[in-house]
């Protein structure tokens, strides 16, 4: 399997076609992996905003106030708002805002981006990004399609890619049933392949300024092996949630 960005992508701007932009700078195969950073994805489809366009209500004053305290930097509570607006849960509201998205993702701040962003303040996520990677699958030659982010973890330092969105194929490869090396049926086994390819992704594609949006798994086979449509986990069977709800900060 080799991985390899695709070249020379512009500054993508509102109504750019994402597919003819992929299409016009790599020869793709039917069997690729097109992996394509959710910020290109969201500036394609106009999600900026400014922090005017959140008027601060009385949650998100709060909000702000209380994080201004426990952080010691002053926070602007139409950010707060902004995170509100964009999340349908507020899974922990100290030290961070941890929300869930509308589309089951759980991130710090609904996923806003506050850098890169040319003459706006803020670039929401996707609003339904397996969507999003539908529109670019159906534009290019490539059969999958996978929109990525970046993304902190619980228990350890540092963010990785990971899989907001897909298309054209399932986002876990489910081990269940099939044997171990020592013959032991698995039981619980469920990889979840396309955080897996986002996060090797990220890699070629970099931080910061680094540029390179769109990147190109070639060789990557599925084999013999059942498919899972699980991802985002459902709350009932988030056990780390359910305890947050419980959980009280204390700095």
């Amino acid at each position: 399997m080799e991985l390899f960005p695709v070249p020379d992508v512009p500054e993508i701007r509102e109504g750019d076609d994402l597919a003819a932009v992929i299409s016009e700078r790599v020869d793709l195969r039917p069997d690729d992996v097109v992996c394509v950073a959710s910020t290109v994805v969201s500036k394609a489809e106009g999600r900026f905003a400014d922090l005017d366009d959140f008027p601060a209500g009385p949650r998100a004053r709060e909000l702000a106030a209380r994080l201004s305290d426990v952080t010691g930097d002053e926070k602007d509570p139409r950010f707060a708002q902004a995170v509100l607006e964009e999340s349908v849960d507020l899974v922990m509201d100290e030290p961070f805002l941890l929300t869930e998205t509308r589309f089951g993702h759980v991130g710090v701040n609904a996923g806003i981006d506050r850098s890169n962003v040319p003459d706006h303040d803020l670039l929401l996520l996707p609003k339904r990004p397996s969507e999003s990677a539908e529109r670019i699958r159906a534009g290019i030659d490539a059969d999958r399609v996978v929109v990525t982010d970046t993304c902190g973890r619980p228990f350890r330092h540092g963010q990785r890619g990971v899989a907001i969105g897909w298309a054209g194929m399932a986002p876990s490869r489910d081990w269940r049933g099939e044997s171990d090396r020592d013959g032991r049926e698995l039981g619980v086994t469920v990889e979840s392949v396309v955080d897996e390819l986002a996060a090797a992704a990220n890699l070629v594609q970099g931080e910061g300024a680094d540029g390179t949006p769109v990147v190109v798994v070639r060789g990557f086979e599925w084999g013999d092996h059942g498919e899972s449509d699980a991802h985002f986990r459902d709350v009932d069977g988030d056990f780390v949630r359910q305890a947050l709800r419980g959980w009280t900060y204390e700095p």
